[in-house]
């Protein structure tokens, strides 16, 4: 891949985060700053940003989000495909649900 499409491929998926973090933050706004590990703070200012801004911040050449499982225990128990998976996500979730949302998004 070259520079041009890799950065090609980060507007992509930038667009595509922006417009369903604020979908998804006007449509249920206390389940999304759970699922998006983000400030309220920040879930008001990603809901109130026009399509030109959005527009502006996904031509980054940065990913705007970045993987937030820090801890192995939380990334292998959502990528364990052998444990029955509604069990591994309800578990996932009440670990997830005692960190604060600032260090989820941090």
């Amino acid at each position: 891949m070259t520079t041009n499409q890799i950065h090609s491929e980060i507007k992509d998926a930038n667009l595509s985060y922006m417009l369903l973090a604020q979908q998804m933050i006007k449509d249920d706004k206390v389940a999304s700053i759970f699922r998006l590990g983000v400030s309220e703070e920040m879930a008001d200012l990603i809901a109130g940003l026009t399509p030109a801004q959005i527009l502006k911040m996904a031509s980054s050449n940065m990913m705007l989000y970045r993987f937030r499982f820090d801890e192995n225990l939380l990334l292998n128990m959502i990528s364990d495909c052998n444990k029955d998976k509604m069990m591994s996500q309800a578990h996932t979730t009440i670990l997830m649900t005692r960190q604060p949302v600032q260090a989820l998004a941090a």
